[in-house]
């Protein structure tokens, strides 16, 4: 970075202070992109410097997600011949991780418990590897579709006991200054005088202090042409009051897309010649997974896949970015095919959905008589009169609604909750080949920490 920074302590109140508690979900080519070859792989002999590094997280995703997405899009995905590996996922006191504890993992390469983050099971702080590339004068961003306070942006650059307090995270993320920040998640950042969850501080001011402009559209996102790192400049953009609206519903035209968000990120990242450190993460394919919702899962892919797709171009352009991707953990038990399905899977379908199944029910009148005129509006596939009834009859009409959705596609699920099934890992760039084999999620980190040649000191 063009100034020197330190790892956040936790104790926040030495910022700010009188802070409380908040109690316990398109983007066009790049002007960077297609405009030759990367230089290491016309290496023949050693490695290659690494200078960036973009790790992309589609929460919730593992094989069944990339199996399911690979039949709906109808080819293969952008990440799909980078496969080098896969990798486990359990935290310190469970088979079965949450993502405040895997996020943990990915970012510091130690294992701790369910529901804290950047700190291990004891309670003391963990450094993170974005702690570490500041600490090499690194740029450094963050970008979410959850709020920016979330579980995992907030294991990359907070310590807190519980992933609930996102009041101290929102604190201690500006108090650490990452450089870049997108996502959801104002509420965090304003008083309660103001709407928001913060006690009666307004840490959007105390940003402003430390070099933050802050944008909330999409509009403003897209005109960010006088950010300048070298000036000590920095961006905010709160998109949402909380998470984002779901890819499906989404206003193209006041909410950015997640490639919109890598996109600008890269953009202002790329100005420091001492490289960058940017963390990607896709939320809601996870929400979705919680919620058997298969249609919503896609398209949440889906836009998951055009910030991989952005951000493999400005690789392949620069030559010097390594790019990694994987899930947190798999969401759902998604399976490719049902018990007395056929014997042709069809996800395509599923591009006909356009809503969530939440959204659908919450536009059923009292009687639910209005269920076929609903799913006629939001969807284009075929009902039949006793899946109408099962929807009018259902105890939880959205819970109807996506398994008849996901059954007409043949995509079954075992779960509403995480499983702790291995995770496929997508590595491109100089250096990747060191990644293949089967690892767990504590490694990654400590490859990437290998990859620039810094310590991670955990």
């Amino acid at each position: 970075m063009f100034k020197k920074v330190g790892v956040v302590a936790l104790s926040a109140g030495l910022i700010f202070s009188g802070m409380g508690s908040v109690p316990t979900v398109e983007a066009g080519k790049p002007e960077w992109a297609g405009k030759g070859k990367p230089d290491w792989v016309e290496a023949q002999n050693g490695k290659q410097d690494v200078e960036n590094v973009i790790y992309m997280i589609p929460d919730g995703f593992n094989a069944d997600y990339a199996k399911n997405y690979r039949l709906y899009k109808g080819e293969d995905a952008a990440w799909d011949k980078h496969l080098k590996g896969m990798y486990t996922t359990y935290s310190a006191n469970s088979s079965i991780t949450d993502s405040a504890a895997a996020g943990t993992a990915m970012a510091t390469g130690v294992k701790t418990n369910n529901g804290m983050i950047g700190l291990n099971p004891e309670g003391e702080e963990l450094e993170t590897i974005l702690e570490a590339s500041q600490e090499q004068e690194m740029a450094t961003g963050l970008v979410s579709t959850s709020a920016i306070t979330h579980a995992t942006p907030a294991a990359f650059a907070s310590h807190v006991e519980s992933r609930n307090n996102e009041t101290e995270i929102a604190r201690q993320l500006i108090a650490n200054e990452v450089d870049v920040m997108l996502g959801g998640g104002m509420n965090n950042f304003l008083p309660e005088t103001m709407g928001g969850n913060q006690e009666d501080t307004n840490v959007l001011e105390a940003a402003k202090e430390r070099g933050y402009k802050v944008i909330e559209t999409r509009q403003e996102l897209m005109n960010q042409n006088d950010i300048a790192l070298k000036q000590d400049d920095k961006l905010l953009g709160l998109f949402a009051g909380g998470a984002l609206p779901d890819e499906l519903a989404r206003d193209k035209k006041v909410q950015p897309s997640l490639a919109e968000m890598t996109e600008t990120a890269v953009e202002i990242l790329e100005q420091d010649e001492d490289g960058f450190f940017l963390m990607v993460e896709g939320s809601q394919i996870d929400w979705a997974g919680h919620a058997n919702d298969a249609g919503w899962a896609m398209s949440e892919v889906e836009a998951f896949e055009a910030a991989v797709k952005a951000a493999l171009a400005f690789a392949e352009e620069d030559g010097e970015t390594l790019v990694v991707i994987g899930g947190d953990h798999e969401t759902g038990g998604m399976t490719t095919g049902i018990d007395g399905s056929p014997s042709n899977a069809s996800p395509e379908i599923l591009k006909k959905v356009k809503a969530t199944g939440t959204h659908m029910a919450s536009e059923l009148n009292e009687g639910r008589t209005n269920s076929q005129e609903v799913l006629e509006t939001y969807t284009d596939l075929k009902w039949s009169a006793s899946e109408i009834q099962q929807i009018q009859e259902a105890k939880d009409p959205a819970a109807q609604i996506n398994e008849l959705t996901s059954n007409k596609a043949n995509i079954g699920w075992t779960s509403s909750n995480h499983t702790s099934v291995d995770i496929p890992l997508y590595v491109y760039g100089p250096g990747s080949e060191d990644f293949t084999g089967f690892h767990d999620n504590t490694d990654l980190p400590k490859f990437i920490a290998e990859s620039l040649g810094i310590s991670l000191d955990n």
